[in-house]
């Protein structure tokens, strides 16, 4: 601080005794050349002037003071005296402090803000980016070495020039109408293409901001720009990363993607939407070429979910098969869904399931064979209740054709009575053919028929195909079947199968229970939407551990079981949209329960069928 004003002090000194020096050579010359008042006040204010620029206001005024002392000893009459007589020369040496005053404070304020634009001009230079100024005609009023070191341009080279015409603009946008844009708002901002000197491009992020006067007109453009060509390299190569990496993605799920302008019909596909419809990626895809790969048995529902697209703007999800041109068919589940604020633009996916589909064909191939592999344990089983069964009409049928024989073989046949055992015989024959029949139809390894069942007629049959069971376990059977419920969509057989293996459990539980109490209780119920079977039973009940696991797979609490049984009824329910349940009743005994949808009878359609596991 003290070394500070130290060097001030040794500077006002120094600068006060040349301004002395000065300002008395000054006068002296004035004198010398016998020139008059107002030559010498020109003479010293000019002194003052160049002094007023070396200092402070305060230095500026001492030497007004000392010229004005100057002026008035040698050029005011009387001369060689500090006294003025004249008014005149009063006013002439104020007017003269004043100006003197007055020209070196303008001169002082001009420095300053000199320095100061000298000081922002070094400023801009400092920066990286390069800052262009320009004029109403877009010609190049400045050029900082930001934009020398970028384009390679000389501040000298690039003066003058039409800005445009030297870098050799690229624009996202035509030209003229970005500087449109820009003359219209005032500001602009976005991304361009320069060319360098040595012929070499650069992208930029360029920012205008457009200067007017106060009527309106343009003045200049200040123009600065941000090299970015390396930061939009790498993202270039990052997008191209990350499309390979999402391609690679895609072709390894097995999934492409699409966007669909339903407006326009455009429509862009990924690399991996044309592998799955197997077409040339250079072919433009539109509606006509998906509904020309698709299967013509799927045409009309796939026609469907697109009519629900641009007619309704709805979300689309849909499943259907490909043909492709050498005969392979492709199953392809189609999603997509509205871009936000964009009503018109979709976007989605394309999966192609066929391995998923050809997976599940397989498991319903192994499922039909552990079902049928259950029925056949069932009728294993029950085979004493079959034997009984077909017996008793077999009996009755030899029976009666012996009596008939016997009326026949009378010395007067007695035809009315034959005719009466024959019909007897006709209807033991039938009730024997409707034994086999369920027993063939429950042995009998087939596809799965889903029609519209009444689920109260399989609950009749199964009572019917269980009745010797029944009788042989001193099991009393109730049925409670509502009078009116919706059918169901399924296969009869797997339903007969999963009351008849419910109700199998359920005697065997009771068979250590007093014979007394032995009575099971099948109920249907139903609401619009749904039906319900329940199957109660007066047996020990179920224990609380096995609970939970009691449909799992080879999970079985019986000896001799296998623990299929109640995992294929779950498997066929559930196959069939429904569920299953197990509990124990409050009054003692199990309770095994299961739901499954109606049939949608007004408007079914193929697409309403579910697709039953067998």
């Amino acid at each position: 601080m003290a070394a500070a004003l130290t060097a001030r002090f040794r500077h006002l000194g120094a600068l006060w005794l040349f301004g002395l020096v000065a300002l008395s050579a000054t006068t002296w010359a004035c004198y010398k050349f016998h020139l008059g008042f107002e030559a010498a006040s020109l003479a010293l204010l000019i002194v003052i002037v160049l002094l007023s620029l070396l200092d402070s206001l305060i230095s500026s005024l001492i030497f007004s003071l000392i010229a004005v002392v100057c002026l008035d000893y040698f050029f005011v009459a009387p001369l060689f005296t500090p006294f003025v007589y004249s008014a005149e020369d009063y006013w002439a040496l104020a007017t003269f402090v004043g100006a003197s005053i007055l020209i070196t404070t303008l001169m002082r304020r001009l420095r300053r803000t000199a320095e100061t634009q000298h000081q922002q001009a070094s400023l801009l230079d400092l920066t990286h980016d390069t800052i262009i100024v320009r004029d109403s005609n877009d010609v190049i009023t400045y050029w900082n070495r930001g934009a020398e070191e970028l384009y390679g341009w000389e501040k000298e080279e690039a003066l003058g020039r039409v800005t445009h015409d030297l870098l050799r603009t690229i624009s996202p946008a035509p030209l003229e109408q970005i500087l449109r844009e820009h003359a219209a708002v005032g500001r602009w901002e976005g991304e361009l293409v320069h060319t360098r000197k040595d012929g070499s491009k650069v992208t930029v992020a360029s920012r205008w901001s457009l200067e007017k006067d106060e009527r309106g007109r343009h003045l200049r453009t200040l123009e600065s720009n941000t090299d970015i060509t390396e930061r939009r390299q790498a993202e270039d190569a990052l997008k191209r990363t990350q499309a390979a990496y999402l391609a690679e993605a895609q072709r390894l799920s097995a999934t492409g993607s699409f966007g669909w302008n339903v407006a326009t019909g455009d429509i862009f596909w990924s690399p991996e939407s044309y592998r799955i419809f197997g077409l040339d990626p250079t072919i433009r895809p539109n509606l006509e070429l998906v509904m020309q790969r698709t299967h013509p048995e799927d045409a009309a529902r796939a026609q469907r979910a697109i009519e629900g697209v641009t007619n309704h703007r709805h979300d689309l999800d849909v499943e259907h098969r490909l043909l492709m041109p050498d005969g392979e068919i492709r199953h392809v589940h189609v999603v997509a869904h509205p871009v936000p604020e964009e009503r018109d633009q979709f976007a989605g996916a394309l999966m192609d399931v066929t391995a998923r589909v050809r997976a599940q064909e397989t498991l319903q191939r192994v499922q039909a064979d552990f079902a049928h592999a259950a029925r056949v344990s069932v009728l294993g089983e029950m085979t004493a209740s079959i034997a009984h069964e077909i017996s008793q009409p077999l009996m009755a049928i030899s029976t009666d054709a012996s009596a008939t024989l016997l009326w026949l073989d009378r010395a007067e046949p007695n035809v009315g009575e034959a005719r009466a055992h024959t019909a007897h015989i006709v209807a033991a024959a039938a009730r024997a053919g409707q034994v086999i029949a369920r027993v063939r139809g429950m042995a009998a390894r087939r596809a799965p028929q889903v029609t519209l069942v009444p689920i109260n007629g399989v609950i009749e049959d199964a009572a019917a195909f269980l009745r010797h069971e029944l009788r042989a376990n001193d099991v009393t059977l109730t049925l409670d079947l509502a009078p009116v419920l919706p059918p169901v969509l399924a296969d009869v057989i797997q339903l007969q199968q999963v009351v008849v293996n419910l109700a199998m459990n359920s005697i065997q539980a009771m068979s250590r229970t007093d014979p007394a109490k032995r009575q099971l209780i099948v109920r249907s119920s139903g609401e619009p939407t749904a039906v319900t079977v329940t199957l109660d039973d007066a047996g020990p009940g179920i224990d609380r551990d096995h609970l939970g696991r009691l449909f799992d797979s080879f999970y079985t609490t019986k000896e001799d079981g296998m623990g299929m049984g109640l995992a294929i009824c779950r498997s066929i329910i559930e196959s069939h949209n429904g569920a299953i349940s197990a509990s124990n009743r409050a009054e003692g005994g199990a309770r095994f329960a299961f739901t499954l949808p109606a049939a949608p009878i007004l408007g079914l359609d193929a697409e309403a069928l579910p697709e039953p596991s067998p």
